[in-house]
């Protein structure tokens, strides 16, 4: 990641996130550019040799989608996360790229850090969240979206740094003020990013 891109898409204060996907065939690349004023573009044809365009989504990581994950995991939860989104206004797509992108669809998953679950709550915001057991697929997804929620709110909106926020903690996003310096965490909101578009359209 240039210098110059991660100025830009993390540097800027309540991007303007504008998807020009086009119809895409059944195999193609997705790229992503960001103009001066901040606006992300999309496409499939880069059609300016000049303009620093970079990989959104290469054919085989859309394919890490693919049936055998999708036959095992991806509709599994739609109920929930349904609700989640209806209850918490969190949007289905995003909620559902969220849960892919922290533990993949496994309700029993726990990180290095000791997150848990499909949202991968941290054990001292359980109570805060009204989750008596984080590894009942109902109460995390209900839980980790009203979580979000909270970051959406607190962020005033602005998704990328409210998933860095729901990445590496709030506090974290509030002393840089913008996107933390962190690999982890910038390779975290490209993830759900890249699920986000693949569930919406």
């Amino acid at each position: 990641m240039s210098a110059n891109y991660k100025k830009m898409f993390f540097g800027i204060p309540g991007i303007i996130l504008v998807a020009l996907i086009y119809v895409l065939p059944a195999r193609a690349d997705i790229y992503m550019f960001i103009d001066t004023n901040g606006v992300i573009h999309f496409t499939n044809v880069p059609t300016n040799a000049e303009t620093d365009y970079r990989i959104f989504i290469k054919e085989k990581r859309r394919k890490s989608l693919g049936a055998d994950s999708e036959k095992r995991y991806d509709h599994d939860y739609d109920h929930y996360i349904a609700e989640a989104s209806e209850r918490h206004g969190v949007s289905f797509p995003l909620v559902k790229a969220i849960i892919k992108a922290e533990s993949d669809f496994n309700p029993r998953a726990i990180s290095k850090k000791g997150a848990l679950g499909l949202m991968q709550i941290m054990p001292e915001n359980l109570q805060i969240l009204q989750i008596q057991d984080p590894f009942d697929p109902w109460e995390n997804i209900m839980g980790g979206t009203r979580y979000f929620r909270m970051m959406l709110d607190r962020f005033k909106g602005k998704l990328p740094l409210s998933l860095a926020a729901y990445n590496a903690g709030p506090t974290t996003v509030d002393r840089y003020k913008s996107i933390p310096p962190f690999k982890e965490t910038e390779d975290y909101i490209e993830k759900v990013m890249m699920y986000y578009y693949s569930y919406k359209y």
